[in-house]
């Protein structure tokens, strides 16, 4: 089977040449055991039904013998057994080299159960589902490094080869690998509903061993994917959970609920940004509230390509996740992040984007080529409001955004005269 190469490759690579091992943590189906396999030389697989119960008692007497092998050597789904991870710790440090584990898991692990951080020893990495350069349908002809790099660098005339219906589709099949290589549109489709199914019935109450509703995981996932992009409030969503009537849940039992969503990398939300422009309680600070990929939401509330064709405001939701989760898989690193800015007057920044040196872009994400004007007057206005305040503090001024880029769903990039980016997102690679 054709291995598609992931932005993650590189940053993994870097890693094992720094650290004794590597944890590579993320949503279950996004890749993260493909990828490592293919910087490992052994591999020993934790949920292997044939050895598991062998795995599991080597790792009660003695789980340094579940370390041998040529290295680096990948530990698959190692939050089966934590022990082991005070068990790579003591290895790494008898061993001083770099490059000796790889580690993958798709739920956090409780840290009452692991003695020592792994701070200096084990460095941590994340992955997403594929981004739509690392599927192949990004044309890839900007790199979103090449613009910090060299803002005035010429975009004009770089195209994209997807059409608004093309972008819907990609949405509604989602980065799973898996997607890419069923043999029919509807079979692709599949891959991200029976995602959803299986965390609502299983993963949920698996990963800590306590037993959670299956029918409350979903309509607590449903109500999120309602509130996609938005900044509902936690007792907003809770009450849609419960408006029916069907179903009750305390605001504990959802808190819960939302920390084991959390902890299976399913539920990413996007932090504020507040910079010291307005007074603080003009400034949003509210989760903005996300998912892993966008095709979770489109499962859940049941959509289709087709049904969502002729609903283009709801795919303006989902298409700004899309361009989370590409620009997150593109600026993959220790530090870099995404925030957003939102204020009470109105005045937005869909996504901030942050490097882990300081710089740092504003972006809107509009589907249509009718909502750029609107989406580049928020940035510029933005940009503005920032130097004001720098005129007025000059002891702790804030950092001007490098870049100002309207991310679209069109098909040529192009800059403006005032230096706005309209850019295609299916124009852009790491």
């Amino acid at each position: 089977m054709e291995y598609y190469k992931r932005t993650a490759d590189r940053m993994l690579r870097d890693y094992l040449d720094a650290f004794g091992a590597v944890l590579i943590e993320g949503p279950k189906w996004c890749g993260k055991t493909t990828t490592a396999s293919q910087a490992a030389r052994s591999i020993i697989q934790m949920q292997d039904t044939d050895k598991r119960d062998q795995y599991l008692a080597t790792a009660a007497a003695k789980p340094s013998l579940l370390l041998k092998g040529e290295t680096p050597r990948l530990i698959d789904e190692w939050q089966d057994v934590p022990v082991l991870w005070d068990a790579i710790r003591t290895q790494v440090d008898n061993r001083q080299m770099p490059g000796q584990f790889i580690l993958t898991g798709s739920n956090t692990v409780d840290k009452s159960k692991i003695r020592h951080s792994g701070t200096g020893r084990i460095a941590a990495m994340s992955m997403l589902p594929m981004s739509l350069w690392e599927s192949h349908e990004s044309t890839g002809e900007i790199s979103v490094h090449d613009l910090f790099d060299n803002p005035e660098i010429d975009i004009d005339g770089k195209t994209s080869k997807m059409e608004v219906e093309d972008l819907i589709f990609a949405a509604c099949r989602g980065g799973w690998p898996a997607s890419l290589f069923a043999s029919t549109p509807m079979a692709q489709l599949l891959i991200a509903r029976n995602y959803v199914r299986t965390v609502c019935r299983d993963d949920i109450s698996r990963i800590d061993g306590k037993n959670r509703d299956e029918i409350l995981a979903s309509r607590i996932l449903r109500s999120y994917a309602r509130n996609i992009s938005t900044l509902a409030k936690n007792n907003t969503i809770l009450g849609d959970v419960t408006a029916s009537g069907e179903v009750s849940c305390s605001p504990d039992t959802f808190d819960d609920y939302i920390s084991a969503l959390r902890r299976l990398f399913v539920i990413q939300d996007i932090d504020a940004w507040c910079p010291a422009i307005r007074s603080k309680t003009a400034i949003r600070s509210s989760i903005k509230r996300g998912f892993c990929d966008p095709s979770i939401a489109v499962a859940l509330l049941g959509l289709s390509p087709e049904s969502l064709e002729v609903q283009l405001k709801t795919f303006g939701f989902i298409f700004e996740q899309m361009c989370i989760r590409d620009l997150k898989a593109y600026t993959a690193d220790a530090n870099s992040h995404v925030s957003y800015y939102h204020d009470r007057y109105g005045l937005e920044a869909d996504i901030v984007l942050h490097l882990e040196d300081g710089r740092y872009a504003l972006i809107e994400c509009k589907l249509g080529s009718r909502e750029i004007e609107e989406g580049a007057s928020h940035l510029l206005e933005l940009r503005e409001l920032i130097r004001q305040h720098n005129t007025e503090e000059k002891q702790m001024p804030i950092r001007e955004p490098d870049l100002l880029i309207v991310l679209t769903g069109g098909q040529m990039a192009y800059t403006r005269p005032d230096g706005v980016k309209i850019i295609p997102l299916a124009c852009l690679r790491d």
